[in-house]
């Protein structure tokens, strides 16, 4: 799909219209919310000033978005296949799919607002799941592929913590009696690098699932439906989407980093490298598998882990909690709030 025709549909469809604009205001948020985590570490660590980690984070979002999308769509197949709309007609497709963008965009912003980093991709399985039940009830649910959900929080938790504490140990194993200010500079290096990777698997794993979307509301609305085998996301998309959650990412990433690089451990720079290198691992283990999980999640746990190996009570477990409520009410809370947004949509625009 050429640019020219996309917007040539956009102008032609005013409801095409908004429901792009609200999927482009999910990345936005996206921005606000879970891009910091790619460069946390590497901003409060002194590696890199936030300006130029921002623009390192827009281009590895990029690379990632383009490179896993031709290696692997397993996370897009995921997304898009995880409800059922049933029979409905396009146009009802659509409006629900507004509504779930909408109601995706409120609870996130809700979220950046107080600085907890909520997770977009959480929020993205509870909108869509939420809206397509109002839709066809229970029926909406494909379960072996939430069961995917259900397998990715478990095994990004388990290998975000269990990975970041075994690279962070074996590290100051190695470089026990290294002298701290001569190993300054290696670190240096090796934390940009890391924060690189996790930049380029954020875009790999979120950057994937939210232009699938976009895709989605285009071939709903043709009646031509989405071919996941044959599922390619086109060039212009990744570059205006990349640059989107750029802006997010400057407009309102400070918080965010703040919350998650400061607040909960105070990192060195061997450590901040061995989070990101952990949560690079573990999101390339679950993007391969076509688990789709929270770019937030692994990073905070993988955060947790190198605190834990200097001693536990180096953790800021108030500020723990107040994320592992977040997690745990994205899912009830989006949800809710898609279904009844998606009904009050239906009962005026359907």
């Amino acid at each position: 799909m050429v640019i020219s025709e996309f917007l040539s549909q956009m102008t032609e469809n005013p409801l095409l219209f908004v429901a792009v604009s609200l999927t482009l205001g999910v990345i936005l948020v996206n921005g606000w919310t879970d891009a910091p985590n790619a460069i946390a570490t590497c901003v409060v660590t002194r590696c890199m000033p936030p300006k130029a980690a921002i623009l390192m984070a827009a281009v590895f979002n990029f690379l990632g978005v383009f490179i896993m999308t031709k290696l692997s769509n397993e996370v897009a197949v995921t997304i898009t296949s995880m409800v059922n709309f049933g029979e409905n007609s396009g146009r009802t497709v659509i409006i629900v799919l507004c509504a779930a963008m909408l109601a995706i965009v409120t609870w996130a912003t809700f979220a950046w607002v107080f600085g907890i980093p909520t997770s977009e991709s959480h929020a993205l399985i509870a909108g869509l799941t939420g809206g397509a039940m109002a839709l066809t009830g229970l029926d909406a649910i494909v379960w072996d592929q939430w069961l995917k959900v259900i397998y990715g929080i478990v095994i990004s938790v388990a290998l975000g913590f269990g990975f970041a504490w075994l690279i962070c140990k074996l590290v100051t194993l190695l470089f026990l009696k290294a002298n701290r200010q001569k190993t300054e500079p290696f670190f240096k290096g090796a934390q940009i690098v890391g924060a690189a990777a996790m930049a380029f698997m954020h875009g790999a794993q979120d950057g994937q699932k939210f232009m699938g979307i976009i895709l989605l509301c285009v071939f709903t609305l043709q009646g031509t439906g989405v071919g996941v085998a044959t599922f390619e996301i086109p060039m212009w998309l990744m570059i205006v989407c990349s640059l989107i959650m750029a802006a997010g990412t400057a407009m309102g990433g400070k918080k965010i980093i703040k919350s998650v690089g400061m607040d909960m451990v105070k990192l060195e720079k061997y450590q901040g490298f061995s989070a990101d290198i952990a949560s690079s691992i573990s999101l390339v283990f679950c993007s391969v598998f076509g688990l789709p999980v929270s770019t937030t999640h692994v990073k905070t746990t993988s955060i947790m882990g190198v605190g834990a190996v200097k001693r536990i009570s180096a953790i800021d477990f108030g500020v723990v909690k107040e994320m592992v409520m977040t997690w745990i009410l994205t899912f009830p809370g989006c949800g809710i709030l898609a279904f009844l947004v998606t009904k009050l949509f239906l009962y005026i625009f359907n």
